[in-house]
């Protein structure tokens, strides 16, 4: 009897493991295509049927992608409005987080609720009140559009850290108030300590979203030179036409890789948090 059990154990776990590695390699082939397509020649991309493996793998096709327009210059446009949003979207997401978990105050979770109705609000019917905005301030082809509004906190990241916090016992903060501590000692020596990997998901997911926007240097960049990343590829479509594939993916190839590198060594810290956000609190 309890042979066969186990024998079932064993069972259904190889089909589960084989039912992951197929999802995988499904949702892989995208990726898999992509670079076939930025190694081959000109003439390859458009072969039917397709070749996954070129006869003759061509490297040259990234140094010509990413020499063709200042990737050099857009990549330190982007760097810069990522690390200023991640810092922003940090502090005062965490900030305001730390108020609704563990301060207690008249209207708290009705304030909360305000918040998190935020984002039941299209992003189209705020955008052109927020480009009226902008445009008044005189902040149109300046970064200040895109770096500015995350030091003011996101609904669902402060969703996401009050989660973190309350799970975290208030008994710390009573023995800490003993001590003589204040609410911010208390949110700087305590709390934030103790939510790094609640931190660490609202940085990843910062990067991600900042590093690959799009609609927003869309409407708020003209000037050449203040390009991001994800600009440039669509210009870059644009300038070299719709026959150059391979070394289109190859410049998304090279644009896309911070983001895999981020995810690869900081997926531990990721799903930790939301795992910890989602089940508790």
């Amino acid at each position: 009897m309890l042979g066969s059990k186990k024998k079932e154990e064993i069972l259904i776990k190889t089909i589960v493991y084989m039912l992951l590695i197929i999802s995988s390699i499904i949702i892989l082939i995208p990726v898999f295509w992509m670079l076939s397509t930025a190694i081959k020649e000109d003439s390859e991309v458009y072969l039917f049927p397709p070749e996954w493996i070129p006869k003759k793998i061509y490297l040259s096709n990234f140094s010509r992608a990413l020499t063709f327009l200042p990737f050099g210059r857009y990549f330190i446009n982007t760097s810069l409005i990522t690390f200023l949003s991640v810092i922003g979207q940090l502090i005062s997401s965490s900030l305001v987080a730390f108020g609704f978990a563990r301060l207690r105050a008249r209207g708290k979770d009705l304030l909360f609720m305000l918040v998190l109705s935020t984002m039941m609000i299209p992003s189209q019917i705020t955008m052109i009140p927020i480009f009226i905005l902008f445009k008044l301030l005189n902040w149109v082809d300046t970064f200040k559009p895109l770096i500015v509004p995350n030091f003011f906190g996101g609904a669902f990241f402060i969703f996401l850290l009050r989660q973190f916090y309350m799970t975290i016992p208030i008994e710390l903060d009573d023995a800490a108030k003993i001590d003589g501590c204040s609410y911010f000692g208390i949110y700087t020596k305590i709390i934030l300590p103790l939510t790094k990997p609640a931190l660490a998901t609202v940085a990843i997911f910062t990067f991600m979203w900042t590093w690959n926007d799009f609609m927003g240097p869309l409407i708020y960049l003209n000037s050449r030179e203040k390009l991001t990343l994800s600009l440039a590829l669509s210009r870059f479509t644009g300038m070299y036409g719709m026959t150059a594939w391979n070394l289109l993916m190859a410049a998304s190839i090279v644009v896309a890789l911070p983001c895999f590198v981020l995810f690869f060594f900081a997926q531990k810290y990721f799903i930790q948090g939301i795992v910890i956000t989602g089940l508790k609190g």
